[in-house]
């Protein structure tokens, strides 16, 4: 099976990122056979799918699964391994896999001044360290001179990250949604950030001017958009959780709770947690004798008649 860009007419695209793909399956022993197994050039098959790797690792899974051809073995990779492609990543190296799955990280392919990619090497190093991994590193590339980078103590995908804890240790929906309301609010959530970023970096791309770039920007913006609507389901499925306002099944509280005090909730949620003043005084004006002076029951809520309250 051969899987290739298209070699004529030439064109102009990044490194590692062609137009289209063509695979094909060759075979010269008895019974012979060749088949085109996805084309997606201007005039192919696949055409709409242009380059999408995604769809073209699609189409050759499964032919290959209906060949009958085992699927290849995924290398365990182990957390530290994890931890230590996200340093990188932040450090500003780019992943890449060699022929036979072996997973590396190399700087970019345009960056070619020496002293720009010892500044990246120095910032991985660090980081590297603070983390607490031992690095080797030729002694020519490093230069002990420099300031040490400012690391934060925690990224904001780990500050994120205490919501899933915090979700998990929910025992009461209202519990849960507050949490999950920090990522659909309206406005100023954690996707609507997402699709912010995405729309931003578009037009920032679009402005080198080539006709990659304008790809590039409009397959951002297509995300965008996809993740625009997702945010809005989200928003209407975390609607339907608030309306439940139930206790969740099978929960020990005493224990999530334990759970949820080892990790401090960000502020918003434990502003939304948090018992509203008006209602404490509330319960404290029912809570007085009936025989005090001037106080009166406070008369009971009439019904919304918005719809659906």
């Amino acid at each position: 099976m051969i899987i290739s860009p298209p070699q004529e007419p030439s064109s102009e695209h990044p490194p590692g990122y062609p137009e289209s793909w063509l695979v094909t399956r060759h075979r010269s022993d008895e019974p012979a056979a060749y088949e085109v197994i996805y084309d997606s050039e201007p005039d192919g098959l696949h055409a709409r799918h242009r380059g999408d790797v995604t769809r073209l690792l699609a189409a050759v899974d499964t032919r290959l699964d209906q060949l009958g051809v085992p699927p290849r073995t995924e290398p365990k990779r182990f957390a530290h391994d994890v931890a230590a492609d996200a340093v990188l990543h932040r450090a500003g190296f780019v992943p890449a896999v060699e022929f036979g799955g072996e997973h590396y990280h190399r700087l970019p392919s345009a960056m070619t001044d020496p002293e720009e990619q010892r500044l990246v090497v120095i910032r991985a190093f660090d980081m590297l360290q603070a983390d607490g991994f031992d690095v080797s590193c030729d002694p020519d590339l490093l230069e002990h001179d420099m300031p040490p980078p400012w690391i934060p103590e925690t990224s904001l995908g780990d500050r994120l990250g205490f919501l899933a804890k915090h979700i998990q240790a929910s025992t009461h929906t209202r519990d849960m949604v507050a949490n999950l309301s920090e990522v659909t609010a309206p406005g100023d959530g954690v996707l609507q950030r997402v699709v912010e970023i995405l729309d931003t970096t578009a037009e920032w791309w679009e402005g080198f001017g080539e006709p990659a770039d304008h790809r590039y920007a409009q397959r951002l913006r297509t995300i965008a958009e996809s993740l625009d609507s997702y945010a809005i389901e989200l928003r209407a499925i975390r609607g339907d959780l608030a309306d439940r306002h139930a206790v969740h099944p099978g929960k020990n509280r005493v224990r999530e709770n334990q759970a949820a005090a080892s990790t401090p909730a960000p502020p918003r949620v434990r502003a939304a947690l948090a018992p509203s003043p008006t209602a404490a005084q509330r319960r404290a004006s029912s809570a007085l004798p009936a025989t005090a002076a001037g106080v009166r029951p406070v008369p009971p809520a009439r019904p919304s008649s918005a719809p659906g309250r």
